[in-house]
């Protein structure tokens, strides 16, 4: 699977792409959508600061709410220093922001795993009053620890996810954090987290309001969900979402041997490669609690070598 739909919608409005110079009339209310910022990822005309200008001179931005960065020049081999740059410098321009988005881009502007990212915690540090903040792409992220007092969805999609990316937001303070979507992704593309990483994370000791975790597209999905059947978070999860992965009947078999997960609203496990005997136990035991379990879209690992293969959802 690729990535190859940009988003529709953040922080509850719809997104409303930013019009190149000639069509500027008739503007949305600056506070009804999410705005889209984005040039185009290769031999752009405009650098995408250029188009920030613009749409700081056209838009009355002390109403905008919510921002998504699109494509920056040449995205595979630059990196979203000039745009972090850019806002932060704006950020007495953009008094209402509550979400940000950076490198909303498909495989047609740039592959997952090809985005270059870098230190975005600058924005959080700029921004106190965000509530939402995400990102794709994992070359060059970082992520060192902050304290955020406001911030409720942490969301980083990755192909493949640095440990010191996982590390540094394990030992941030985000004390209003309801929502943690980490993409970990493959170690073909530079996933290199460990269970052992995401420790402060299973423990919930700095994020006492979580409510939904996902910790998903990973090559090691039976290793989080053994840990994960254990984790003091869990109790208090509304919904937990192990899905993109690699899950096969270990992992499942060690959710359904731990810790009671029939509180939970939904359980997420999409794209797996668990046994039907393994899913009808999982249905009997936590659909029959009313929890939700999503099995849908059964993969088949490959055999070559004499070694079976199993693959993640969304890796280049």
């Amino acid at each position: 699977m690729t990535i190859n739909h940009h988003m529709q919608e953040l922080y509850g409005l719809p997104v409303f792409g930013f019009p190149d110079a000639d069509g500027t009339e008739g503007l949305p209310d600056p506070a009804s959508v999410a705005w889209r910022l984005s040039v185009d990822a290769y031999e752009a005309e405009e650098a995408w600061e250029e188009v920030f200008a613009r749409f700081t001179a056209t838009v009355d931005t002390t109403g905008v709410r919510a921002l998504i960065v699109g494509s920056w020049s040449d995205a595979y081999d630059s990196d979203p220093e000039p745009v972090v740059a850019a806002l932060v410098a704006a950020r007495d321009r953009l008094p209402a922001l509550r979400a940000l988005f950076i490198g909303d881009m498909t495989f047609m502007d740039c592959e997952i795993s090809w985005i270059n990212q870098g230190r975005l915690t600058p924005l959080l540090d700029a921004f106190p009053e965000l509530e939402e903040f995400g990102s794709r792409g994992g070359n060059g992220l970082e992520f060192p620890a902050v304290r955020h007092e406001r911030l409720r969805s942490l969301r980083i999609e990755t192909g493949g996810l640095g440990a010191d990316v996982v590390r540094g937001i394990g030992a941030s303070d985000l004390p209003a954090l309801e929502s943690l979507d980490l993409w970990l992704g493959s170690d073909g593309y530079g996933a290199d987290t460990t269970v052992a990483d995401l420790a402060p994370v299973l423990t919930g000791s700095r994020l006492p309001r979580l409510r939904h975790l996902a910790l998903r597209n990973s090559v090691i999905q039976d290793e989080i969900a053994v840990a994960l059947a254990g984790a003091p978070v869990v109790a208090r999860l509304e919904s937990l979402d192990l899905s993109m992965g690699t899950l096969g009947d270990d992992g499942a078999e060690a959710l359904l041997a731990g810790q009671p997960l029939t509180h939970l609203k939904k359980l997420d496990l999409h794209h797996h490669f668990v046994s039907e005997p393994v899913r009808e136990r999982l249905l009997a035991t936590l659909g029959a609690a009313g929890v939700e379990v999503d099995l849908s879209e059964v993969e088949e690992a490959e055999q070559w070598d004499d070694t079976e293969h199993r693959y993640v959802a969304v890796a280049e």
